[in-house]
């Protein structure tokens, strides 16, 4: 049975969780929430949109390949680099005169995000004992719930106010990693792990090419979720609330992350893989329900968290002492995927409509979870580096 963590651990899973918050929903994946209201007031398309999308998503992959490269001997400062990065990007962006101003801003602020990752799964695996690790991993990576459930209530609040919502977004980034930074204060573990050999890239292949698929597949929902409930017709206010069930649907991964991570990785992957896959599915095909939007958004939340949960465990699985190294290369193919996902969508919006795009994107999350049905047993590790 496993035990409770200690008060010293709570604190530092509690900030960690903040941090996940703060740089991927409330600045990173809070982009999509916000951008009807951005293009209304500075005047570019979806073109834009997606490519500003795409050009974040790159971005965020450069953050997370130099995390992965320092988080064994630098986490905190890290965090500090992750902080402020988001935490000013984000306030650059609440007062930006033009579209070039806002989109330099949010391209670079998503770095945030691609370094808080590394350095979050470093001071976990240094610091939390191993009996608790996977568990406090999942917690951690579930803060992207509760910084989207944040920034849907800014939404509320304050829209169209965007300007003040991206400034509120970026304060509240700025002082969770502080109190994170004072939180991870103990001494970083000496010595560093061993560079992974070719044998572990060759173990990553299988998660690395369906992380590719499915952030290819569910960059329709961030980038064009709020948008294509807009042009359905749903009343802002509603469009505004499905984001809020986005988030809280990523909030319960928490809750349930003692059940998913008993499991072995791939039958996490499958189930909350086909989750995400259904969910996108529904919100092509039926955008105009209220019932079904919020029903899907919560269930899209959950899957879509709770796999990049899988990927931590997956890649734990092929070899414990290079966790961050592997959740660093599959995050940062997830998002590529993302990018790549983002371009095409901006593209396809505008040709052949929303509803062909997001079951395009439906039937790509779900070949990513079916990839995973023939690639064998999980639990090989790598005996030689």
């Amino acid at each position: 049975m496993k035990r409770s963590f200690s008060l010293p651990d709570r604190v530092l899973l509690a900030a960690g969780l903040g941090l996940v918050a703060a740089t991927y929903g409330l600045v990173r994946l809070a982009y999509g929430l916000f951008l009807p209201d951005v293009q209304h007031d500075l005047g570019f398309g979806a073109d834009v949109g997606g490519a500003v999308s795409s050009g974040a998503s790159v971005v965020y992959c450069v953050g997370a390949v130099g995390g992965s490269v320092l988080a064994a001997r630098a986490a905190r400062w890290l965090v500090v680099a992750a902080t402020v990065t988001a935490g000013v990007g984000a306030l650059v962006m609440a007062s930006s005169p033009t579209t070039a101003v806002f989109g330099t801003a949010a391209v670079g602020a998503s770095a945030g995000a691609g370094l808080a990752s590394p350095a979050m799964v470093q001071l976990v695996t240094d610091r939390i004992p191993a009996d608790r690790r996977g568990r406090a991993q999942a917690v951690v990576n579930s803060g992207t719930g509760p910084g989207l459930v944040a920034a849907g209530v800014l939404a509320l609040v304050l829209l169209p106010d965007w300007r003040t919502a991206w400034a509120v977004a970026g304060a509240l980034t700025l002082a969770v990693g502080a109190v994170l930074f004072l939180a991870a204060g103990r001494p970083e573990r000496g010595g560093t792990p061993a560079l992974p050999g070719r044998s572990w890239f060759v173990a990553q292949t299988v998660p690395v090419v369906v992380a590719l698929l499915f952030g290819a597949g569910s960059a329709v929902v961030w980038t064009y979720g709020r948008s294509t409930l807009v042009d359905a017709g749903v009343p802002t206010t509603a469009t505004v609330v499905a984001w809020i069930a986005l988030g809280v649907g990523g909030s319960t991964v928490a809750a349930t992350a003692r059940w998913t991570s008993a499991m072995a990785p791939r039958r996490q992957w499958v189930l909350t893989t086909t989750v995400a896959a259904g969910a996108v599915l529904a919100l092509g095909l039926l955008p105009g329900s209220v019932e079904v939007t919020l029903a899907s958004c919560a269930l899209f939340g959950w899957g879509y968290t709770a796999a990049t949960g899988a990927l931590i465990a997956w890649t734990a699985a092929i070899d414990p002492e290079q966790v961050a190294a592997g959740t660093s290369v599959l995050f940062v193919v997830l998002v590529a995927g993302q990018a790549v996902g983002a371009a095409v969508a901006g593209v396809l919006v505008g040709t052949v409509g929303t509803t062909t795009t997001f079951v395009a994107a439906g039937v790509l999350v779900a070949v990513s979870s079916g990839l995973s049905l023939h690639t064998g047993d999980l639990r090989t590790a790598v005996a030689t580096r």
